[in-house]
């Protein structure tokens, strides 16, 4: 079996390199997301999210929610809020995924679309 290859592309064809602006750029508008996703959730989530450590992630264009929950019972009581956090997250983006972290050596951490989101009465 044959392999083609390509000609590689010259210099004008290629993407431009991300700079220190770019990236600068990119954590603000991280921050920006993650203020306004606060607000736009009901009181019940703000406490459970002011329980753990969450931030926002841009990776290859897609917004994550990376949630890190430092103890088991927290952990659950996020787990059932995650299709109320969805509702939020639509706002911001049809594709974004959320990703979630127990506590260490409580399990892996583990990530959904927000397509794939069961319902409330589904989760646990």
């Amino acid at each position: 079996m044959s392999k083609h290859f390509l000609p590689p592309l010259s210099p004008d064809d290629l993407p431009p390199k991300a700079t220190l602006l770019d990236g600068l750029l990119l954590r603000q508008l991280e921050e920006a997301t993650g203020k306004h996703f606060f607000k736009a959730c009901d009181s019940r989530t703000r406490t459970l999210l002011s329980s753990c450590h969450w931030y926002f992630q841009i990776n290859a264009g897609t917004l994550i929610l990376v949630i890190i929950s430092y103890d088991i019972d927290s952990y659950w009581h996020i787990a059932k809020a995650i299709p109320q956090m969805v509702d939020s997250l639509k706002l911001f983006s049809n594709t974004a995924k959320i990703r979630f972290c127990p506590p260490s050596e409580k399990g892996i951490p583990w990530e959904m679309g927000i397509d794939e989101t069961p319902d409330e009465k589904d989760v646990f």
